[in-house]
């Protein structure tokens, strides 16, 4: 299994496909035990796709919290400089999206072309939903919860005239009581804020959002396209997760980073 040691940690990581290099950043507890990971779907066929579990997460080693979000972008900046990529085209989902804002505002020279899908700049252009306070509930109640989240149109009544979506959808959830990483990445979610650098931000970038989101909704990613120079916008029919809902949704993507 491949694992490389970058930043004080031993982390996980997983390579797939052939192209271009395509840094894949995950959201609020990916871990890639899960499958498929990012590269053994559409993307690995346009690209080498390098995807990671993050600082705590699936197979990636933990260190002592507070963790930070200048953190998280630091650690990707050290993983490509483990295994040799100089630069990349990077592709942030949710969590995963405020990573990668740090990792382009903190190590510019390292970003190609940047997509930004479901997420936020926080502080005043709008933070994604607060998940840290919904971590010590039941977990039944915490995945019914985040389902509604995920997509303002499924409530009670979809739900119950619809369980295979909701079980297909449920897959990607934690039930059980969260893992010490997982509490510390959504602490260091918290804090995130990079609405007075988005002008930083020099690199050919495109905006995703999903029209019924409601953890990043749609004024947040019309935000961030507005605030970031010369950057893009493109809205999708779905939520949270517009990337499988939407048949648009990643061939738009790959259009846009194969520019």
């Amino acid at each position: 299994m491949p694992f490389c040691d970058a930043n004080s940690l031993r982390i996980y990581y997983e390579l797939d496909g052939k192209g271009n290099r395509l840094l894949a950043i995950s959201g609020t507890g990916g871990d890639l035990r899960r499958h498929p990971s990012p590269g053994q779907g559409p993307l690995g066929k346009h690209f080498t796709v390098l995807a990671y579990d993050q600082r705590g997460l699936g197979q990636t080693t933990a260190t002592e919290g507070p963790y930070t979000m200048a953190g998280y972008g630091d650690d990707a900046a050290a993983l490509m400089d483990a295994i040799g990529w100089e630069d990349c085209l990077v592709l942030g989902t949710s969590f995963g999206g405020m990573v990668a804002q740090e990792l382009a505002l903190r190590h510019p020279e390292r970003v190609r072309r940047l997509v930004l899908a479901c997420t936020s700049a926080g502080g005043a252009g709008g933070a994604s939903y607060p998940l840290h306070e919904l971590a010590d509930m039941d977990p039944s109640g915490r995945l019914d919860f985040q389902l509604e989240l995920m997509d303002t149109r499924w409530d009670a009544d979809w739900r119950a005239a619809h369980p295979d979506e909701v079980d297909l959808f449920a897959q990607g959830f934690e039930h059980s009581v969260l893992s010490p990483g997982t509490r510390l990445q959504l602490d260091a979610r918290r804090h995130h804020d990079t609405t007075g650098r988005l002008a930083d931000i020099r690199c050919p970038t495109l905006v995703c959002a999903g029209r019924y989101d409601g953890i990043a909704p749609p004024a947040n990613g019309e935000f961030l396209a507005g605030h970031i120079p010369g950057a893009r916008l493109a809205m999708f029919d779905g939520g949270h997760v517009f990337l499988l809902q939407d048949p648009a949704a990643v061939p738009a993507i790959i259009d846009f980073l194969q520019e």
